[in-house]
């Protein structure tokens, strides 16, 4: 009896931390033995997801946002959580210092080689990257360029049985003036340089427009190329396979919508388990949610994968809602999801963060021992017309499709017409904001459409903060119902909100979903700067 008291004390802590860090919008795991899609209800674009032993670990494309190359960690397949990033800052500095919207880190591939993590990414301006570690949650190496080139995309290297090394990859079209071809290159051994001439293996022309993104693996002497096509909304996947590297190469439609909701479910992982089973991540693009990732079971029949369920027996699957949780030996995998809310207690910020770009020292400060995140406010790049070429905002990806954000803050301004916000931010963009007006605090909601092509924010009347509550914490909102639409609100004591401005329609960035979260900027130059206090950050 004492024995079973003495571990259940120590169960005890690990269980309400556990419970605590859980979503409290969307949690896939059913426990019931069974899982929902998506299993992450986020914006991890392009995903790859590499096994080591009992241990799965994920990375997708993060574009211009830092920290990039963000890595999860699961035992299952199903409950994942945020374990670190590949980098702080992207390179060169001086490019990703600024905003590069729809530039920066595009497809990734994550592998494991030689008691090393590798993840290959493209660059679609500058080239092919790589970057190791010895502990995928890091550090990593600096990342390295193994190729110049403008417009190659979607690396993936695939370490022979004879020693031999390949990358294969696919073209921006944008950059490259081709697309919907992919190629593959030898690459030393040490995967850190290619070795020769690229070689054409497939042409998606005849039937696949819009190839990309391809996954390289060998199984039963087969080479197989995984690789989308039809393009992003309304894709399916394909499957290539050869007995030789350079091909010729078979080609069959593994997976498409079917008869399911599930648009365009492509571009992803083939991963096993240690008991033996197979199964496929990937995405699926939901607009202003980003492009989020299901979980599909899969099986070899004549050495052709068949993803999801088949059931008219055709060898093309399609997706599955719902379904029993991977069979795997070991440790039982607890809850877990990638974290949203933060309380600010630490010294490190919340591994769901991310900037808009290279972050800067001044620009924010954590008081974890007080249990505050500061933030100054910056002064717009000059010429900026809108938040689109703002660099401080700090960001995360929406959490599900229903979910309301809620911040507590105490803004302390110097300067005229400085102002916090909690921002809704894609091409169109919305902001509920406190505004110093004249020595008062003033509440507004800002809109802009189309900030991308330089379009002016719309503002509404302002509210003025009584002056007995401008000292105080204020609360500001944002509630997002089905669609993402989103009315923002705020209050005085946590309690009762007042909703400000019409109800906004989110919309997605460039190629990424919407995000939400927080900002604070100045409008003229001075030697000093207010800030604001944010107590903390929660999604409910």
């Amino acid at each position: 009896m004492l024995r079973l008291l003495s571990l259940l004390l120590l169960l005890l802590p690990l269980g309400s931390w556990a419970q605590s860090s859980l979503s409290k919008v969307w949690v896939p795991d059913l426990g019931n033995g069974t899982y929902k899609n998506p299993v992450l209800y986020a914006d991890y674009s392009d995903p790859d997801v590499v096994r080591v032993g009992e241990d799965y670990y994920f990375t997708s494309s993060s574009f211009n946002a830092a920290p990039g190359l963000q890595i999860l960690h699961s035992r299952d397949l199903v409950n994942w959580t945020l374990i670190g990033a590949a980098f702080t800052e992207q390179l060169p500095k001086a490019r990703y210092n600024e905003p590069q919207h729809g530039n920066g880190v595009w497809a990734p591939a994550i592998r494991y080689h030689s008691k090393e993590y590798y993840i290959y990414y493209p660059d679609p301006d500058l080239g092919i990257f790589v970057t190791k570690a010895k502990n995928p949650a890091g550090p990593w190496s600096t990342p390295v360029c193994i190729k110049e080139a403008k417009g190659w995309i979607d690396p993936c290297p695939l370490w022979d049985e004879d020693g031999r090394a390949y990358l294969v990859h696919g073209f921006a079209g944008s950059r490259a003036g081709i697309k919907t071809i992919l190629a593959v290159s030898p690459m030393a051994p040490d995967g850190l340089s290619l070795t020769g001439p690229d070689a054409l293996v497939f042409d998606g022309h005849q039937g696949h427009p819009t190839l990309e993104g391809p996954k390289f693996y060998k199984r039963h002497g087969y080479y197989y190329i995984f690789a989308p096509a039809g393009g992003v909304p309304t894709g399916w996947q394909l499957v290539l396979r050869s007995k030789n590297v350079y091909g010729p190469y078979e080609e069959r439609i593994v997976m498409d919508q079917g008869k399911t909701p599930i648009n365009g479910p492509h571009q992803g992982a083939w991963v096993d388990t240690n008991a033996g089973e197979d199964w496929f991540l990937h995405f699926q693009d939901q607009g202003p949610y980003g492009r989020v990732v299901h979980l599909q079971p899969m099986q070899w029949k004549n050495d052709w994968p068949v993803i999801g369920e088949d059931p008219d027996g055709d060898g093309k699957g399609q997706p599955v809602l719902t379904y029993r949780k991977p069979n795997i030996k070991g440790k039982t995998q607890p809850l877990a999801t990638p974290p949203t809310s933060d309380e600010f207690s630490s010294n490190q910020l919340g591994l769901q963060w991310q900037w808009h770009a290279n972050p800067q020292d001044y620009w924010a400060y954590l008081n974890g021992p007080q249990g505050y995140l500061r933030l100054y406010s910056v002064l717009p790049p000059e010429g900026a017309k809108n938040l689109w070429q703002v660099p401080n905002l700090l960001m995360q990806k929406l959490p599900a499709d229903v979910f309301t954000a809620t911040t507590k803050l105490t803004f302390t301004p110097r300067v005229e017409g400085e102002k916090v916000g909690l921002l809704m931010m894609g091409l169109d963009y919305a902001y509920l904001s406190l505004t110093n007006q004249g020595g008062k605090l003033q509440l507004s909601q800002s809109t802009c459409l189309n900030a991308d092509k330089g379009s002016a924010e719309i503002t509404t009347p302002a509210v003025e903060v009584p002056t007995a509550q401008s000292k105080q914490p204020l609360y500001l909102r944002v509630a997002v119902k089905a669609g993402a639409k989103c009315q923002f609100s705020y209050s005085y004591d946590g309690q009762t909100f007042q909703p400000l401005g019409q109800e906004f329609q989110a919309r997605e960035g460039k190629w990424i979903g919407a995000k939400v979260g927080l900002f604070a900027t100045r409008p003229s130059k001075f030697n000093d700067s207010g800030n604001a206090d944010i107590d903390w950050f929660r999604v409910e």
